[in-house]
């Protein structure tokens, strides 16, 4: 994780206006429950949490299998400067399930929903984290006169399952059916009401909490993970994003000169991956985030050292300065590549 000690250095060479919150090491146990749950559709209702003030409204999307929790270093980082806006997308959270399948769609819509029935300032800052990116990309593209910016935080390869071997195919779909099998017997559990209980293999339908996480959120997480419903959403995400990730970003993609920053994390080592299904991945990573970076006149990608894909988390401050700098005013032509120090 980056040292909390450089967020000074990276404001003073980034923004003309510092960030001036710390970051917090643990989730605040108001994380713990619920928000504000709005409704969006009868007997439906998402759960927001709101910080901070300012002239521009930031929502934050969160990626998969996430919640808003995943949000509260970089939510707390730029309350100074902006109101700031994290979700819990249907199933997840406090939010309630939404009707199947969770696709894309699906989620768009939801977004919509929630902004609308919020009364959210517009145009708003999207913030997406991987498939989160992919989520506030199609908002961006279906209501292009409710977006001010775009910061894209480590959006996952696209279009690699073409440049990959048959037998690696093979084995993905192989696995797939393993993963779903599996999800299958922890939503058996949750509906019997045992998985709490879970032995053998579904002790593994839940998992430790993360070290970020304060005691009474890991136990928040826990309860709303031994409900049915997070297992149907969390299936059908899953077997949606197959979907998702399996096209290139299309050359034609254009948000015209809305500010735009791909915050990316190093390429992530593969150890036991055969070296052709690696270098398919990390060229179609590379083609992913530039293609995204070169689909607005305003666009830039910005590399963030020593992170893991979950930027947010472990490098929070240099999502907040991308964040940021979409909030004060730049050169419209801005274009090209970063680094952080």
């Amino acid at each position: 994780m980056k040292s909390i000690a450089c967020v000074a250095l990276l404001s003073a060479t980034v923004l003309s206006a510092p960030v001036l919150a710390e970051v917090p090491q643990q989730t605040p146990d108001t994380y713990a429950a619920a928000g504000e749950r709005v409704t969006i559709a009868p007997g439906r209702a998402l759960n927001l949490r709101c910080s901070g003030e300012g002239p521009r409204t930031v929502l934050l999307e969160a990626g998969g299998n996430a919640d808003s929790a995943t949000w509260f270093r970089v939510q707390s980082l730029l309350g100074p400067q902006a109101r700031v806006c994290a979700y819990d997308r249907a199933g997840y959270g406090f939010s309630d399930e939404g009707p199947l399948p969770r696709n894309l769609e699906a989620d768009v819509a939801d977004l919509a929903a929630l902004v609308e029935a919020a009364e959210l300032p517009k145009p708003l800052v999207l913030v997406g984290h991987s498939l989160g990116s992919n989520i506030v990309r199609a908002y961006a593209q279906q209501h292009p006169q409710d977006v001010a910016a775009l910061v894209l935080v480590d959006p996952p390869e696209q279009g690699a399952e073409a440049q990959l071997p048959a037998d690696w195919k093979q084995q993905g779909e192989a696995g797939r059916a393993q993963r779903n099998a599996f999800l299958d017997g922890c939503l058996a559990a949750a509906e019997a009401g045992t998985l709490d209980a879970g032995e053998g293999p579904l002790a593994s339908c839940l998992r430790a909490a993360p070290p970020w996480q304060s005691a009474a959120v890991a136990a928040a997480t826990r309860a709303y993970k031994l409900k049915p419903a997070y297992w149907r959403t969390l299936r059908s995400e899953l077997d949606a994003n197959t979907a998702i990730f399996a096209s290139p970003v299309p050359e034609t993609e254009s948000y015209g000169d809305l500010p735009l920053v791909v915050v990316a994390a190093p390429a992530a080592e593969m150890p036991g991956v055969p070296p052709e299904v690696a270098k398919a991945l990390q060229a179609a990573r590379e083609q992913t985030h530039t293609r995204l970076a070169a689909a607005s006149r305003n666009g830039r990608r910005l590399e963030v050292p020593d992170s893991s894909h979950d930027v947010q988390l472990d490098a929070p401050e240099a999502v907040a300065e991308a964040v940021a700098s979409v909030l004060v005013p730049e050169p419209r032509a801005r274009t090209g590549s970063g680094s952080l120090p």
